[in-house]
Order: structure tokens, then sequence, then C-alpha cells
């Protein structure tokens, strides 16, 4: 008894009790072996447990640590703690095992009490490919489920890298911590130094007893997690349901509130939605990448006609079955990826914009009536990747989001459909259309063969003046140019009469943005087509001529950032170029108004095709639309790849000759130019008295207290639109080098009088 350790004699008990009760009961014992190791565990673990019964005080205390912090993964370590005590052990890791994956382990290192109290975790695998390599011996424990001791004084050739060269580590026993459902939850290692001894079958007893109670511990402490978890979701959804019935509100706000919870549901670093258009076959958001600010904050600052610079668009757009919302969007299936960068379908795109670095991603699509009408992107755990777990709750929360797009989607067209409304009574109290007298009157005057120019400067010259003539003539030389253009074998002349007439009443009475405007744009038109012949098809040149001359139908005389900062009814229904999608549909208004329809004899394909061309042209006169089509029209000639024949590259073609068109005026001899200045300016300037009314500040071209920045505003203009919109339809369409020649002259005009200015201002 003195020589023979108090542990030492307590296993030989052990063992001799063992065999004691095989050789009295050999039926027994063969029944306990066949059964396995799990019925011998259990007499002799509670045996066990019995003689060290200072271990009882060691689960009363673990019991009340678990109700301040029923975690699993706390369970598993103040468990560890224990078992450790309970064998002698001189220390102990803890590998926790990924659920999904039970191959990948992350070593747990405890509690961080200066975070929080948050866990400590280092990700390991198998292949080193989560950072550590796991060691071999608590991967073979994690594949097979089995215990295994290890000494160095006796080494296993299967496991030569036991033991590490400066480890003064002797013993090793590695357990598995299985749950009830079979599935791994962790591994544990413990160790002892010289001089401890090996670690013995009675030790894995040990560490079983231990376990039992441990596995009925995890078991709860995933109950309260679960229901914790699915609490935190209910509340939400009960939330979302509020707000759908309760607090109606748009799809840009609800996106948010959705990106956000979506965040906090999963542990994301970042948030994206997309929604599918179904038209376009594509995926948009207007809000795209929560918690992130603008990447690129004023580049690509758009200009107006004479030069006022417009916010540019946010929302973004890319096909279906690009990068991996895109593909989520296509196939309706969840991805979940825990590399981004090693799946070939990531689109690396918006990383290499904003510099931000994509780790893990969880896409997930959302139904409505069995049709993705969207696409949430959840990327970055903070811990750890994402889990089945994560798809679950994402899944079910998923169901709530498409209810709830769906019924902000009807709010919102209900709520346009009111704008529309406010709109279209506001249009009605001052436009009607024109009268019979007026009719009566073209048709008793009849449509010339020809006109006159006015001083020897035919109608058809790109240095026709407009301010000859009045707004009666004007209608009259439309009509003329009309016909020179078409013929009248096509069209009914009762409607194109109508037609036009109503046109100049459907131009409001503004400074510039007027009835003479159109005209003028519509002459400028006119003049290209007449010079180049056969360069654009018939219907083409029906599209072009009629969206010139309504192509700023109803102009207010205020640009589309005023409509957006007023919070106008009209920025209401479009929120990108506004006023040009007004001007479209008013010019379908009058169409379908009786009498008026002038595409009437054509074929039904046909007619579809001309209004949708009319479109394209009278939307690309927003300059907010020029810039990127002159960018892709430089791109195609510097690569000399402009087909003629392609669809596409005609579509370009068309949105310029438009721009040229509008901006005439900057391309007309220089007594025009300056007339059409004043009248711009003082629309101008009218704009800006009203932005003071609303407590904005006018930017200075819009400033009448600052007239000297009309030499240098225009000098910007010209430079920095105007010259490069005529070099492209001088490279495209040479004929029209005579409006880039005048422009060029124009321009070293209004650098003279701003030099002349600027030395004025010095003096001073």
């Amino acid at each position: 008894m003195e020589e023979v350790q108090l542990e030492q004699l307590e296993r030989w008990v052990i063992r001799g009790t063992r065999r004691a009760k095989q050789r009295l009961d050999p039926a027994s014992a063969a029944g306990a072996g066949a059964a396995g190791k799990n019925g011998r565990k259990t007499s002799l673990s509670r045996w066990k447990f019995c003689v060290h019964a200072d271990k009882r005080q060691m689960l009363q205390e673990l019991t009340r640590s678990l109700q301040q912090r029923p975690a699993q993964a706390h369970v598993l370590w103040e468990l560890a703690a224990c078992i450790c005590q309970a064998v002698a052990a001189d220390g102990f890791r803890l590998f926790l095992a990924d659920r999904a994956s039970p191959e990948v382990l992350a070593q747990y290192l405890g509690l961080d009490s200066s975070e929080g109290g948050e866990p400590k975790v280092q990700r390991l695998s198998s292949e080193g490919a989560h950072g550590a390599e796991v060691p071999t011996g608590p991967a073979h424990v994690a594949r097979t489920k089995e215990p295994l001791r290890l000494s160095r004084a006796e080494p296993d050739p299967r496991f030569p890298h036991a033991f590490h060269a400066n480890s003064d580590c002797t013993h090793v026993l590695y357990q598995p911590v299985v749950q009830p459902d079979g599935q791994l939850a962790a591994v544990l290692e413990l160790w002892r130094r010289e001089p401890g001894p090996p670690f013995h079958e009675e030790d894995e007893e040990i560490a079983s007893s231990y376990l039992v109670w441990g596995g009925i511990a995890l078991h709860y402490a995933q109950l309260y997690v679960s229901m914790n978890k699915q609490r935190t979701l209910n509340d939400f959804l009960l939330a979302v349901v509020k707000s759908i019935f309760q607090d109606m509100v748009s799809i840009d706000a609800l996106v948010m509130k959705i990106m956000n919870f979506a965040q906090r549901l999963v542990d994301a670093d970042r948030a994206s939605l997309f929604l599918v258009d179904s038209k376009t076959k594509e995926l948009y958001a207007r809000i795209f990448d929560v918690g992130v600010s603008d990447v690129v904050e004023n580049a690509g600052e758009l200009v107006d006609e004479a030069g006022a610079k417009q916010p540019s668009s946010r929302e973004i757009r890319f096909p279906l079955g690009t990068g991996i919302a895109g593909q989520v969007a296509l196939t309706g299936e969840i991805l979940n990826i825990d590399d981004a960068y090693s799946d070939p379908r990531f689109n690396r795109m918006v990383d290499q914009l904003t510099g931000y670095h994509t780790q893990s991603i969880l896409c997930m699509p959302i139904f409505i009536r069995g049709v993705v009408i969207g696409v949430v992107q959840m990327v970055n755990k903070h811990v750890g990747t994402f889990t089945k777990e994560d798809e679950e709750a994402f899944e079910t929360f998923a169901v709530y989001c498409g209810l709830a797009l769906h019924h902000a989607k009807l709010y919102d067209k209900i709520a346009r459909s009111e704008q529309k409304y406010r709109v279209a009574l506001e249009v009605l109290s001052y436009h009607n259309t024109c009268s019979e007298d007026e009719v009566e009157k073209m048709h008793a005057q009849g449509i010339p063969d020809s006109i006159p120019g006015v001083d020897d400067v035919s109608c058809f010259s790109y240095y026709f003046s407009v301010f000859a003539l009045d707004d009666y003539e004007k209608a009259r030389h439309a009509i003329f140019m009309f016909q020179d253009l078409f013929g009248l074998s096509r069209f009914d002349t009762d409607s194109v009469i109508r037609f036009t007439l109503t046109v100049k009443k459907n131009y409001r009475r503004v400074p510039y943005h007027n009835w003479t405007h159109g005209f003028a744009v519509a002459n400028s038109m006119y003049s290209i087509i007449k010079h180049a012949p056969g360069v654009f098809s018939p219907n083409e040149c029906l599209a072009l001529f009629i969206a010139a001359l309504c192509h700023d139908l109803d102009h207010r005389g205020k640009n589309n950032k005023f409509m957006l900062e007023t919070e106008s009814p009209l920025a209401a229904i479009y929120s990108t170029s506004t006023m040009e999608h007004h001007h479209f549909n008013q010019t379908v208004t009058i169409l379908q108004q009786k009498g008026h329809n002038i595409f009437s004899k054509l074929s039904n394909s046909e007619y579809k095709q001309v209004l949708g061309l009319m479109k394209h042209c009278i939307l690309a006169t927003d300059l907010a639309v020029f810039f990127p089509n002159r960018a892709k029209v430089n791109q195609l000639l510097a690569d000399n790849s402009f087909n003629w024949n392609s669809s596409s590259h005609r579509l370009l073609l068309q949105a310029i000759t438009m721009t040229a068109s509008d901006l005439s005026a900057s391309a007309k001899p220089w007594e025009l130019q300056v007339e059409t200045v004043k009248v711009i300016f003082e629309e101008f300037y009218e704009q800006g008295d009203a932005e003071r009314a609303n407590g904005l500040q006018p930017i200075p071209m819009m400033d009448r207290n600052q007239p000297d920045q009309q030499a240098s505003s225009q000098v910007g203009f010209l430079t920095g639109i105007c010259l490069p919109c005529y070099t492209l339809m001088d490279q495209l369409i040479p004929s029209t080098r005579p409006m880039l020649e005048q422009c060029k002259a124009n321009l070293k005009r209004w650098q003279e009088i701003d030099e002349s200015t600027r030395l004025k201002e010095q003096k001073t």
C-alpha cells in the first residue's frame, strides 16, 4: 500500500472485479461483449462515478454555468474541463466538428472576455484549407468516432507525427463527442506530461460517463439555441406581416428592411437583394450591398443640354445566369459557397470595383406562385461559413420575403397609378387638342409643294433660321417636311394636320423648351435625312422625324434634377429620364386621340417597330444616356467594328443623331446661336428662382445674379458635349460636317468672350 499509488490500486480493483464477473457469469459476459462496449461502460462508469464522488460537485457547478450560457460550444468547453480534471490530465484541446462536413474541424479556444464573451475559434481542416491543419489524431477520431490513446514511449506507426519534438506531452487521449443522433459534435484531446502515467481504458470509461450526461446537455443546448433562433425569426416575420398590412412602404424601403434583417439572421457582413425583370430577363437592384458606401462618388456626373449637372443612376443590372445571384435566379436552387473565388460562377467584377474581398456566399431564391421574383445574397459570415441551419432559417424567411415584396409591388403599383392620375389631371387642365377652325384653315391653305427659304437659306439647310417664322407657319413647314420625306400615300392627310397642330399646342410657353425648339430639332433632323439619303430605312426616318418633333412635349422648363428634388409627381412615376419618359407618353396620348393617329395605315408590325424606335429616340435626348452611347460608339469606331447591318449599332447611330439634332442650336450661325443662348439662360434663371422658392441653392449657371457665367458655361458645354457629338456624326455621316465646322466657329467666339470676361474681372 505504501509503494502503489491510489489510482493504480483503483485500476487493479476495477479490472479484478470485471474478470471475476466474467468467470462467474460467462453467458452474461458474452452478451455484454456482443452488445459492444456500451453495456459494460454503463455499469462500470456508474461505479467509477461513485468512487469519484467529488465529481458530483463539478457537474452541479457545470449545470449552473450552463444556465447562464446555454450555447453548444460553451457546453462542450465546460464538459471538457470537467473531464480533464476527472482523469487528472494536464491539459486539453477541443476540436469542434462542422455539422455539414464532420471532417472539417475548428479548434475552440474558449471565450474572450474582452470581446463580450464571444467564442474564439480557429478554422482547421484535414487538408489545411481553412488555416492550420488538423493533427492526425483528431482527424482519425473524427472519421472513426472511436477513442484513441497514444504514448510517446510506444509510438503508433499510423500517427508518426502525433507528438511534436518541442512538446513535453508524453501521453494523449482522443475522445469523440457524439450526439444522440450519431452526429459528431467534437473531438476532445487530453494530454499528460512526464512523469504522469499513460491513459488507460478506465480513463475512457470516466470520459464516457461524463459524456452520457454531456449528450443530454448538448441536446437541450441545441433545443435552446434552436428555439431562440425560431423566436427571433418569428418576431421578424410578425414585423414583416405588420409591415405588409399596417404600414405599406415603397419597394426600396422594404428591400432595405429585408437585407438588414437577413444580415442579422445569418450573421453576414453584407447583403444584396436583386429583383427579376421578367421582360428583359435581367436581375436589377437599386440598393446594392447594404453597408457599402458608394463606390464612385461624383464619377460620371451627367450634364443636361446646356451644361447643368444631373445625378447618375445607381441601378445595376445584369443578365440571368451571370454570377452567383444570376445562376440562382435562373435555376431556382440555393447556393451555399464556402470559397467564392474557387467557384467559376462567381463574378469578380464587383470586388474589383469596390476593393472588397468576398469569401463565403449564401444565395437564396424568392418565389411567388412558383416563379422566382428575386434573389437574396448574403456575403461573408462573420464567424465560420454559412451552415445548413442558416439555409433552413433563410428558406423560411424567403417565403415571407416573397409575400412582402408581392404586396409592396401591389402597393407601389397603386401609388404609381394615383400619381399618373394626378399628372393626367394636371395635363388635361392645361392642354387640349387643336380646334376645328385650325384644321379647316390648314386645309383651306393647303400643303405647299415647296416652301421658299428664309434669307436665301432653304429649310433643308443646316443653317435654317426658325426665328423668322410664327408658330402657325412652323406647323405648315412641319407638315411640308413630313410630306417631302414620306409622301401622303401611306398616311391620312387630315390626321397629319391634326397631329401636327395638336403637337404645337402641347408645347408649353416656356422660354426655350417650347414649340420653336421642337420645330427646330425636327428641321435639323429633316436636314440630316435629306443630306444623307439611304443611311436610315423609311421606318427609321419616320421614327426619327416624329420623335424630333415631339421630343420635348409638355416640357415645364425644368430639368430632371429639379423634378426629383422637388418631388414632382412625374418623378414619382419615372425614376430615370423623368421628362423624356413623359414626352414619349404625351406623344402616345396624342396618337391615341380621335383623328390623330398618323400611323393608322401601317401594319401591326410596322406600328410596333416605329413606336419602339420613337421611344428609343426620345429617351436618347436625355444627356444622361448620351455619355454611355458616346463611349460605345467611340469604341466601335476605334476598333473599326461599326456594322451598318447590326440593329444595336443602328440604334446607337439613331441615338447620336437625336442628340445632334437636339443640340443643333450650337451648330447654327453665330447670330442664331446667340439668340438661342439668351432664351436658354432665361429658362435657366427661372428654374434658379423656383429652386430658391423651394429652399434650394441654384448652381451659378442658373443664378440670374451671376450673368458672367454664360460664356464659360457655353465653352464647357460645347467642348464637353457638342463637339464630341458632331465629331461622331462627321465620322458616321460625313454630310453633317457643316454642323461640326459651325460648332467649332461658335466655340472660338465663346472662348474669346470668356477670356475677355476673365480679363475684366482681374482688372476689377
